[in-house]
C-alpha cells in the first residue's frame, strides 16, 4: 500500500473551549484512531491540503491554490510556529507536473500556514515538523471561488504525480465541514476589516489576541443558542460524508459555492481540502473508508468529521 488518507476537521478552539465530557471522549477516541491509524501506515512524506484563514494569505494575491516549497507555521491560536520540513525538489517536481496537466497554479519559496494547515499534523504528530510534508494550500474562505470540480481535478493531478512514486504517501485533507464562524466577508466587511483581509500579515499581539478571542466568545454564545450566526447542518455534512465514501469523486462537482454559502456556511468552503485529498487518493485507484467519526459539535462552531482511506486490494 503506497498511498492511503486521512480528512478531518480542525477547529482554532480545540485547545481554548471544552465541548460537554462525553463530546470531548469522542473526538480524543477519534483522534486515537487517526494516530494508530497513520503511525501503522508510516509515510514516508505527506501531501497536506489545508486552508487558510488570512493568516498566510491575503486579498492582495489570492490564489486558488498554491503548492509551498519551504514553509513555516504562522503561530495562530498557539499552533506550531517553526520551519516545516518541506521537501523541496518534490515540491517542485509536483507544482510542474500539475501544471503540465494543465491546471494554473501558484508557487510559494516562503509559505505562511496557520492552524487550519498544521493542526492535523500536530494531532498525530505533535511536532509538525517531525515528518517530510509538502504544503498544499485550497482556497477555502476568500471569493471568487473555481468551482469544485476544478478542486477535484487539481486533486486527481496530484495524485497522478504519486500514483507510480516509491515512497509511501499519505493524503491529509484539513477542513471543517458545516460551520459559519465570524470571519469578515470581503463583501460585508467594514474599513478595518478589509485592511486586515488585503493584507493583515505580522499583527500585533495585542491585534492577534483579540481578534481570536471574538472567534472564541462566538464559540461561547454559539453553543448557548445565542450567537447571530448560521447553524450548524449535519443533514448536509452526512450526505457530504456518503459522497467520499462512495469513491464517485465527479459526484463533488455538482457542489456550489452559493448552495453551499445558503446551507452550510461561509466555511463550508473547507471541505474543498477534503475534495481534492480524496481525489488525490482516487487518482491512485479505487479505495475504501477504514474509519469515520462524525458529530455537530457547536464549540468548535464545526460540522466535525475524521476519515481514513486506503486503496482496495487488487
Amino acid at each position: 500500500m503506497k498511498q492511503a488518507l486521512l480528512c478531518m476537521s480542525h477547529s482554532p478552539l480545540l485547545h481554548h473551549l471544552d465541548p460537554p465530557a462525553d463530546v470531548k471522549a469522542s473526538v480524543e477516541a477519534a483522534f486515537d484512531q487517526a494516530r494508530a491509524f497513520v503511525t501503522s501506515f508510516d509515510p514516508d512524506v505527506i501531501v497536506n491540503f489545508g486552508p487558510d484563514h488570512y493568516n498566510g494569505f491575503f486579498y492582495d494575491l489570492m490564489p486558488p491554490f498554491c503548492i509551498g516549497y519551504k514553509a513555516k507555521g504562522s503561530g495562530d491560536y498557539d499552533s506550531f510556529a517553526g520551519d516545516l520540513d518541506v521537501p523541496e525538489a518534490i515540491a517542485e517536481e509536483l507544482a510542474q507536473f500539475v501544471m503540465d496537466q494543465g491546471l494554473d497554479i501558484a508557487i510559494s519559496r516562503q509559505m505562511e500556514v496557520d492552524h487550519g494547515a498544521v493542526q492535523p499534523m500536530e494531532i498525530i504528530y505533535g511536532d509538525v515538523a517531525s515528518k517530510p510534508l509538502i504544503p498544499v494550500f485550497v482556497n477555502s474562505v476568500a471569493r471568487p471561488f473555481v468551482k469544485v470540480a476544478r478542486v477535484r481535478k487539481f486533486g486527481e493531478a496530484v495524485g497522478e504525480y504519486f500514483k507510480n512514486s516509491d515512497k509511501k504517501v499519505l493524503f491529509i485533507g484539513s477542513g471543517g465541514l458545516s460551520h459559519d464562524p465570524p470571519v469578515p466577508q470581503i463583501a460585508t466587511a467594514n474599513e478595518a476589516q478589509r485592511k486586515m483581509l488585503t493584507d493583515g500579515r505580522n499583527p500585533t499581539p495585542e491585534a492577534r489576541a483579540a481578534r481570536q478571542q471574538r472567534v472564541i466568545d462566538t464559540a461561547v454564545k454559539f453553543a448557548a443558542n445565542e450567537a447571530d450566526i448560521m447553524d450548524l447542518n449535519p443533514e448536509w455534512d452526512r450526505g457530504f460524508l456518503d459522497v467520499c465514501a462512495s469513491g464517485n469523486v465527479e459526484d463533488f462537482d455538482s457542489y456550489t459555492a452559493d448552495d453551499m454559502d445558503a446551507v452550510a456556511g461561509h466555511s463550508s468552503h473547507e471541505v474543498r481540502n477534503w475534495v481534492a485529498a480524496y481525489s488525490a487518493l482516487r487518482a491512485c485507484g479505487e479505495y475504501e473508508i477504514t474509519y469515520e467519526f462524525y458529530r455537530p459539535i457547536k464549540e468548535y462552531i464545526s460540522g466535525f468529521a475524521v476519515t481514513t482511506a486506503v486503496l482496495r486490494e487488487p
